[in-house]
């Protein structure tokens, strides 16, 4: 059973939006402003539901509601990481006009089958988590057996359906294998998010033949070949989901992104490709770019203290990224919310490709 908790009041435009000063009307246009008057007895204008309800006098005391202290955690997870400061600290209490079956509606995942590789760790768990706990039935593929059993025992304790497959996504045949026994769990994916990736960074002079054939192997031929296992079966059925995992150096260099880079640039392009030819049977293809994470695949980064503080310096937001970070952007992407978003780069880094 999927549990949602509401954490925001949806806002319709027949609500006065006054906090700015201006009246709004129920049709959302700006009016002319009257006078200004302060936040507080704003606050009530716009609660009335922009139905006219008459200002205090100039000079009285605003008339404050109590409202219960929102809930602080979900059923059995906290709304926040540890040590994480909520980005809204007082959340209103739900309103009569939100309808949580609409959220229900546009971001479920219940019925849907997924599949995740590189879901043991990092940005890859972190989605499949997400995915898991919005209501699809997930399998994670990886290399070593540990971080997936782990991982999958976690999930089911929790309550979310999960299974796991180890294949080397290296080696076509293995990747093939792995593929098929995808399938098996709980039958052909409708989500397929492509997270498995290696990282090898020499400078580009000394980048041997071999390592870029293994860069390309997992970060670019093993997308391609679930693609082309998943994306046809989805678009005879006429819906599905593929999400592909690239880098800062699919559009940049920087930090010797050599055959890395090279590989990534091409996941970009690869997705563009997978939503020219699925897209038109519902098949919604896109690319996640992140920012710096620390995982296992920038261990050596994310260990030395000054390269790590100067990444977050060159982002918006002023921190380097989390696994969790991507757990909303994974759901819209995979949930019927997303069924007009195609062949897109969402950048999720803190701003620091826009710095």
């Amino acid at each position: 059973m999927t549990r949602i908790v509401v954490v925001g009041d949806l806002m319709t435009d027949t609500v006065a939006r006054a906090g700015d000063g201006a009246v709004h009307g129920r049709d959302g246009q700006r009016g002319r402003v009257l006078r200004r008057f302060p936040d507080v007895v704003a606050g009530q204008e716009a609660s009335a539901g922009g139905a006219g309800e008459r200002l205090p006098p100039r000079g009285a005391r605003p008339v404050t509601r109590r409202r219960p202290a929102p809930p602080l955690t979900t059923p059995g997870r906290p709304l926040t990481a540890p040590g994480r400061v909520p980005a809204h600290p007082a959340r209103p209490e739900q309103t009569p006009d939100q309808d949580p079956g609409f959220l229900l509606s546009l971001f479920s995942l219940s019925g849907r089958v997924a599949l995740v590789t590189g879901g043991s760790s990092g940005i890859g768990r972190a989605i499949a988590g997400a995915l898991a706990r919005a209501g699809a039935a997930v399998v994670i593929m990886a290399r070593h057996p540990e971080p997936l059993d782990r991982t999958v025992r976690e999930l089911t304790a929790a309550g979310c359906r999960a299974a796991w497959v180890s294949a080397d996504l290296a080696d076509r045949a293995a990747a093939r294998r792995g593929a098929a026994a995808a399938a098996e769990p709980f039958g052909e994916p409708d989500i397929v998010v492509s997270a498995a990736g290696v990282n090898i960074r020499p400078p580009l002079a000394e980048l041997t033949a071999a390592d870029w054939d293994t860069l390309m192997a997992v970060n670019l031929t093993a997308p391609f070949l679930l693609g082309q296992r998943f994306g046809p079966v989805m678009a005879e059925r006429g819906w599905g989901r593929i999400i592909n995992i690239a880098s800062q150096q699919a559009v940049r260099a920087f930090g010797n992104s050599g055959g890395y880079g090279a590989s990534k640039a091409g996941v970009a392009g690869l997705t563009r490709s997978q939503s020219e030819a699925w897209a038109p049977r519902g098949v919604c293809c896109n690319t996640i770019v992140p920012g710096f994470v620390a995982t296992p695949l920038t261990a050596e980064v994310a260990a030395d203290p000054v390269r790590s503080a100067a990444l977050a310096a060159r982002t918006m937001i002023g921190r380097n990224g989390e696994p969790q970070d991507f757990e909303g952007v994974a759901v819209f992407l995979a949930s019927r919310a997303s069924e007009y978003v195609t062949g897109q780069m969402i950048f999720i880094d803190g701003g620091l490709s826009a710095a």
